[in-house]
C-alpha cells in the first residue's frame, strides 16, 4: 500500500494547486489513500483556510474518484503556545481523520524568512525551536502525528547542528508522544530542500523505535503536482532498514497499521 498523509492545495496561502488535480496525481501514481492536510497558521486568530469550502471539496472529490483513492480529511495545525485554545475550538467543530502538528511561527516570528532566527546564535535558536515544541506537546492534545519534527533544520543557514546538543529535549518530546499515543511523520520534503538526511533525521527515527514509538506516517509536503508521493517507496526502505515494520493511515484519528512495501 502506498499512501501520502502531507499535501498542501489551493486553500493553502502557499499553494494554487486544484484539488481535483492533486487526486488526479496521486491516481495517476498508484497511490491508494491520500489525506489533505492544508494549513492552519493562526497567529492571534487569523487562519488561512476557508474549513467549510475545503470540507466541501475534500466530499466532491471522495464521490468523483471513489473507486480509485480513498481520500481523507485532514488539517496541518500550525501551532504557537500562546494559541492553543484556538485550536481546540477549531477541532471540536469539525470530524476529521487526520491532524498534523507543527510549529512554523514561535511568537508571530517566522522560522522561513529568519525572523525567528535572527540575532540569535546556532543553539539559541534550536533550544528555542524544541522548547516550544515541547511545551505545545505537553498543553495541546488533538493530533495525530507531529509533523516534521526538525523543521529548524530547512532553515538552518549555518549548517547541522549537532544532534547530541538537543538529544535531550527531543527525547523528552518523543517520550511524551509515545505515552499520548501519538506519532510522528516522516516528511519528504527534505529531498526537495538539499538536506543531507531524513526529516526528521535518521538519529530522531532511531531514538523513536528505542524509545518504543510506532506510529509513522508518510507524507511529501507536496504544494504542487510534482511533489506528490515523491521518494514515498524509498522511505518505505528507510524505515524497514531502521527495523521498523508498518506505517500509519488514518480514519476519524484512529491510526491503521500497514506493512512497509520493499
Amino acid at each position: 500500500m502506498l499512501a501520502d498523509y502531507h499535501m498542501h492545495t489551493s486553500f493553502s496561502d502557499d499553494s494554487v494547486l486544484p484539488m481535483q488535480e492533486a487526486v488526479e496525481q496521486a491516481i495517476s501514481l498508484g497511490i491508494d489513500e491520500i489525506c489533505f492536510t492544508d494549513h492552519i497558521n493562526a497567529v492571534y486568530g487569523y487562519s488561512d483556510c476557508n474549513c467549510p469550502s475545503y470540507l466541501k471539496e475534500i466530499n466532491r472529490c471522495r464521490k468523483l474518484f471513489k473507486d480509485k483513492i480513498n481520500i481523507k480529511f485532514g488539517m496541518e495545525f500550525g501551532l504557537q503556545s500562546q494559541l492553543c485554545k484556538y485550536y481546540e475550538t477549531l477541532f471540536n467543530n469539525y470530524d476529521f481523520d487526520f491532524i498534523i502538528l507543527s510549529v512554523h511561527l514561535i511568537n508571530n516570528l517566522d522560522l522561513w524568512n529568519q525572523e525567528f532566527q535572527s540575532g540569535k546564535t546556532q543553539e539559541q535558536y534550536n533550544r528555542e525551536y524544541y522548547e516550544e515544541l515541547l511545551k505545545i506537546v505537553q498543553n495541546y492534545d488533538d493530533y495525530s502525528v507531529l509533523g516534521h519534527m526538525d523543521l529548524i533544520r530547512r532553515y538552518d543557514r549555518v549548517g547541522e547542528y549537532p544532534f547530541e546538543n538537543i538529544c535531550d529535549i527531543v527525547e523528552e518530546i518523543l517520550k511524551h508522544l509515545i505515552e499520548n499515543g501519538k506519532g510522528i511523520e516522516v516528511n519528504t520534503s527534505s529531498f526537495r530542500y538539499g538536506l543531507q538526511d531524513l526529516m526528521p533525521s535518521r538519529d530522531i527515527l532511531k531514538l523513536y523505535k528505542k524509545l518504543g514509538g510506532e506510529i509513522i506516517t508518510i507524507g511529501s509536503d507536496s504544494h504542487r503536482a510534482e511533489h506528490i508521493g515523491y521518494k514515498i517507496p524509498f522511505i518505505h526502505e528507510q524505515l524497514k532498514y531502521l527495523g521498523y515494520k508498518h506505517f500509519c493511515t488514518f480514519d476519524k484519528m484512529v491510526p491503521a497499521f500497514h506493512e512497509l512495501n520493499c
